[in-house]
């Protein structure tokens, strides 16, 4: 049996789509044949240090923690201290469990995840990684900030000495590049449990939900599954609802350090009481709340890939996005993309405007809405499911990783 050891800043139950993606792989891949430890923060002081979540036995190391932290505080001073404070506690505890288990690869789940390694690298391991590029910032947040300046060596030598690098889209494909990274290549994207999300539920249980905003008939209902942060342009969409009648409302699943900023938003523009903050909701429940929708929309600044628009695709929800990064290898337009089959509405970022408009066409066209989301449903059936993707990560990651060691 192999053993490899994954790097990662969070995981469950603190869950974004790089930890969903961790997750739904090993999954499905049997520990029999590939045995999954995960090294992460804990943050709150009531989750174990050591337990088995799934196919994965996660060892959390302690920064600053608290009992149920707040969101918010995890991005305020002490905690934010905690993204610095990792990459010594990980290689400390990567050290001692390697001891005691003998890694055959590691896995860094994003790229300051390669720090660690690298410090264990400077100790004298050896270990053939492969990195993950699951970032959804665009390349100079993440690379050129001031601080991040101080360690660009590191980072650098991360990418280079990496064994095998999987990006998430063809668009962090090209990071991998720009840093220097000449070894081999794989994109394969994260997925969606499509059989999850195309489930149909009652008219029952959707009203349920939709009494969670006072749904009245008649009302249309825009929908998004986001972070509450600049990138994902939730206050374009607020913007937008200016342009529209007073019966489309605006439905956020998710909390983020904007929330306020939002809201306030919301009241400035007249439009508070047809926007409807609903907070974090259990990853389980948001078909539910998909299903209960009209249309999703995530008009994001930059994106590395977005699993909430495959999800969206999934639950047969027409979308409205941007095609800014990773969204390009899947969101296609009628008019933009006329020599592929259209599978949701384009629009361009800062653009409140288009966003109305794209509102108005999906009304307008029940036809034209009923052929693209049937397209869109095809294509994450054929190319997005969980399924797949872990056979492909299999296949053409771990096996190759491990015949290194």
């Amino acid at each position: 049996m192999k053993r490899v050891l994954i790097f990662s800043l969070a995981y469950c139950p603190y869950v974004g789509g790089a930890e969903i993606a961790i997750k739904e792989i090993t999954d499905r891949i049997p520990r029999e044949d590939i045995a999954f430890d995960i090294i992460t923060l804990r943050m709150n002081k009531d989750l174990p240090l050591v337990e088995k979540v799934g196919n994965v036995r996660v060892y959390r190391v302690a920064g600053f923690d608290k009992r149920n932290p707040a969101y918010s505080e995890l991005v305020q001073f002490p905690f934010y201290l905690n993204k610095v404070l990792f990459p010594l506690l990980a290689a400390l505890g990567a050290y001692r469990l390697h001891r005691r288990f003998r890694y055959d690869a590691f896995w860094a789940m994003m790229s300051y995840m390669t720090f660690p390694i690298i410090l264990l690298r400077l100790m004298g391991f050896r270990i053939s990684y492969m990195l993950t590029l699951q970032e959804g910032d665009p390349f100079e947040h993440v690379f050129d900030r001031w601080y991040i300046r101080f360690v660009s060596p590191l980072l650098k030598q991360g990418f280079r000495k990496a064994a095998v690098i999987q990006t998430i889209s063809t668009f962090l494909a090209g990071w991998a590049r720009q840093m220097g990274f000449k070894g081999p290549l794989e994109v394969i994207p994260n997925a969606v449990n499509t059989a999850h999300f195309s489930r149909l539920y009652s008219n029952e249980e959707l009203g349920v939900i939709q009494k969670r905003w006072g749904r009245k008939e008649g009302d249309v209902t825009l929908i998004t599954t986001s972070r509450l942060v600049k990138k994902n342009a939730v206050d374009d969409v607020i913007r937008a609802l200016a342009y529209l009648p007073a019966h489309i409302h605006f439905v956020v699943l998710g909390i983020g350090p904007d929330e306020d900023m939002l809201k306030k938003l919301a009241e400035e523009s007249s439009v508070a009481d047809r926007v409807h903050f609903l907070g974090q909701v259990d990853h389980a429940d948001i078909p539910k709340y998909l299903k209960a929708s009209d249309i999703f929309i995530r008009p994001s600044r930059s994106e590395g890939m977005g699993n909430s628009f495959v999800e969206a695709m999934a639950a047969g929800l027409p979308v409205i996005a941007t095609q800014e990064g990773g969204i390009a290898d899947f969101l296609f337009d009628e008019k933009r993309n006329p020599d592929k089959p259209t599978t949701g509405w384009a629009v361009d970022a800062d653009a409140p405007e288009q966003i109305a408009e794209a509102v108005r066409d999906i009304m307008s066209r029940p036809e034209k809405v009923h052929a693209v989301t049937r397209t869109a449903h095809e294509l994450v059936t054929q190319k997005y499911d969980w399924d797949l993707i872990a056979r492909d990560m299999k296949e053409k990651v771990f096996v190759p990783l491990l015949q290194l060691s």
